[in-house]
C-alpha cells in the first residue's frame, strides 16, 4: 500500500513527531508536488516577511532541512490521470470548488489516480473527496 503524506504530516516529520516518523519508516510513503509547493510557499512567505529580518538564519536553515528531506522521498507529480481525476471531482462535486480545498483536492486526485491512501490529520477537508482513503497516524 502506498501512503501519501499531506503537507501537515511532512511538517510533523520535519519536527520529529514520534508516531508519524515510526509509521513512515515501516510503510511505503511519498509526497506530492503539491506538498512541495505548499512547503516552499510557506518558507518563502516567512523569509520574505520584513518582520522576520532578524530570524533569517533559522528560517533558511529550516528551508534547507525541508529541501534535504524532499531529496529523500518519492515526489509524485500531477499526471494526466490525476488531472483528469481532479477535473471529474470538480465537475461532479460542486462543494469541492471552495478555494480552501484546492490544494487538498489536488493531493487527493493524485492519491485516487494511484489507489493510494492519504495520511493526514485534516479529516474535515480530505473526507469530502469521494472514494479517498484516509488515515491519521497521530491517533
Amino acid at each position: 500500500m502506498l501512503y501519501i503524506l499531506d503537507t501537515d504530516c511532512v511538517s510533523l516529520i520535519l519536527y520529529n513527531h514520534p508516531q508519524i516518523v515510526a509509521k513512515a519508516k515501516n510503510n511505503q510513503i511519498a509526497i506530492t508536488i503539491i506538498t512541495v509547493q505548499e512547503l516552499f510557499n510557506g518558507w518563502i512567505g516567512r523569509i520574505n516577511d520584513p518582520s522576520q529580518i532578524n530570524n533569517l538564519n533559522p528560517l533558511y536553515s529550516k528551508l534547507w532541512i525541508t529541501v534535504k528531506y524532499i531529496q529523500t522521498i518519492d515526489v509524485l507529480n500531477l499526471t494526466n490521470e490525476a488531472e483528469l481525476c481532479l477535473k471529474n471531482l470538480l465537475k461532479n462535486n460542486p462543494p469541492l470548488r471552495k478555494n480552501r480545498l484546492q490544494k487538498d483536492l489536488r493531493i487527493g486526485a493524485i492519491a485516487l489516480s494511484l489507489g493510494a491512501t492519504i495520511v493526514t490529520r485534516n479529516q474535515r477537508d480530505f473526507s469530502q473527496i469521494p472514494g479517498l482513503l484516509i488515515e491519521d497516524w497521530t491517533i
